[in-house]
């Protein structure tokens, strides 16, 4: 029996949980990892805080678990972790006699100690026992405490993360009055004070974003570091601002909390955005992060008319298990629908089913841009000031080099001339562009890919 990491991402409660499963999810966390003979019970024990680790056990055949941990979350990050460890064979699970603490648990779960019955002899009884007993009702009362400990616990998360904001912007002016050049010398570690103060306050999106901020700065060139530093500490303070003014905005509780979960997303159905289209593979980025994931960005364009032009499937996992494989090549195209996050400009996305790519005919041509280009580069970052790119459709144009080789995008009625991040070479820096799909960060461009009057081709 067998479990992918996609099922491990629908069972996770949260994104939280997800991301504390990929910090446990390494061979010296456990010990006494196991299966049964028949491989459908696995078991193993989680180093702790405490002096005994936690007893994790699960049965793949229907993804029911228990762990001895206190956590109120269903599954824990524990159980996550040990369906992480078999999903990418971190660890062997080798077949063992399975230990009386998973056979307790066994037993209670199968009332009796029976054998488990076939799927549809339990549909059967569920059925029976449906049509034989009424629905019990819950008394109200426990209803009332239910629901006042859910808010509870929301009110509490609420003034966790208000505070954490607080001594944010308490850092941000910190940093101001110390001086910026300062601050850039010192990003690194700057930066890992506050991040694990955000973490600690439950804005772990937020932490995230301070955790690659050292890495987007130091990729700016010397003399631009200043001026980078104070856009960056600009969005973490509108962003802080902007989670005061409504703490219930799904996009702006996204970029500071957590995303929310693909269940609660697809089951929405009035809502979000839900877009069946043709569509094309930009480009695929994939970068390590510093607190041990990588991060599969996924970027595509609408060929269609209607719709969001651009999507980005975003997906993560532990730096432990290498380089995973992707489920699309740049440059092809597919038909597919996709379930868009809400948001005032909607980009991150769930693929919901998806064609087979065009195997036959001519390829789809990419749409001319609608919107002029000074339009396109202020609008997404005014609806969402603090992100930290945006993608964005070019008209035709191609790319140059000042005195100082530094390149640019030229457009073709040379109108606005854009910077380019890193270094443009190749086939990309030597043509005409008749279409460019590029991230606009608010000062520099990364391109993803362009057409030529010779065909496709991508950067890097």
């Amino acid at each position: 029996m067998a479990i992918d990491l996609k099922a491990v991402e629908q069972l996770a409660a949260d994104q939280t949980s997800l991301k504390a499963a990929a910090g446990l999810a390494k061979p010296s966390r456990w010990s006494g990892v196991g299966a049964s003979h028949d491989a459908a019970l696995v078991w193993g024990e989680c180093a702790g805080s405490g002096a005994n680790p936690y007893r994790v056990m699960a049965d793949l055949r229907d993804m029911g678990n228990k762990c001895t941990c206190p956590s109120r979350k269903f599954p824990c990050k524990h159980v996550l972790a040990l369906f992480w460890l078999h999903a990418e064979a971190i660890v062997p699970f080798p077949a063992a006699e399975t230990p009386a603490w998973v056979s307790e648990w066994l037993g209670r779960r199968r009332s009796g100690g029976t054998s488990p019955k076939p799927a549809v002899a339990v549909e059967k009884d569920v059925q029976a026992a449906r049509l034989a007993e009424p629905e019990p009702v819950e008394d109200a009362a426990a209803v009332a405490r239910r629901q006042a400990a859910t808010a509870k616990r929301a009110e509490d998360t609420e003034r966790a993360i208000l505070d954490a904001l607080d001594a944010l912007e308490q850092w941000v002016s910190d940093q101001l009055r110390l001086g910026l050049a300062g601050f850039v010398d010192e990003v690194t570690i700057r930066c890992r004070r506050i991040g694990a103060r955000l973490v600690d306050g439950k804005a772990a999106a937020l932490a995230g974003h301070v955790d690659e901020l050292p890495g987007r700065l130091l990729a700016l060139p010397t003399g631009d570091r200043v001026r980078g530093a104070t856009v960056e500490l600009a969005r973490l303070v509108l962003l802080a601002r902007a989670f005061r003014a409504d703490p219930r905005d799904p996009e702006v509780r996204r970029a500071v909390a957590s995303a929310e979960s693909r269940e609660m997303l697809l089951g929405d159905t009035t809502n979000v955005p839900r877009i069946t289209a043709a569509w094309e593979v930009l480009a695929e980025q994939v970068r390590t992060r510093r607190d041990g994931l990588v991060s599969q960005t996924t970027w595509l364009l609408n060929l269609s008319e209607t719709g969001p032009r651009f999507a980005m499937l975003l997906d993560f996992f532990p730096a432990s298990v290498g380089r995973r494989g992707s489920a699309f090549t740049p440059g092809e195209q597919f038909r597919g629908e996709f379930v868009f996050y809400p948001a005032r400009m909607p980009l991150r996305a769930v693929l919901v089913q998806r064609e087979a790519a065009r195997a036959d005919g001519p390829l789809l041509d990419w749409p001319v841009p609608a919107t002029p280009l000074d339009e396109a580069l202020t609008t997404p970052l005014l609806a969402e000031p603090w992100a930290t790119e945006r993608p964005l459709l070019l008209p035709s144009g191609r790319i140059g080099f000042d005195r100082s080789g530094a390149s640019w995008w030229l457009p073709g009625d040379g109108a606005i001339m854009l910077p380019i991040a890193g270094e443009a070479a190749g086939l990309i820096a030597g043509v005409e562009l008749t279409r460019t799909a590029a991230l606009w960060s608010g000062n520099r461009l990364a391109m993803l890919a362009a057409y030529t009057p010779w065909g496709r081709v991508g950067h890097g």
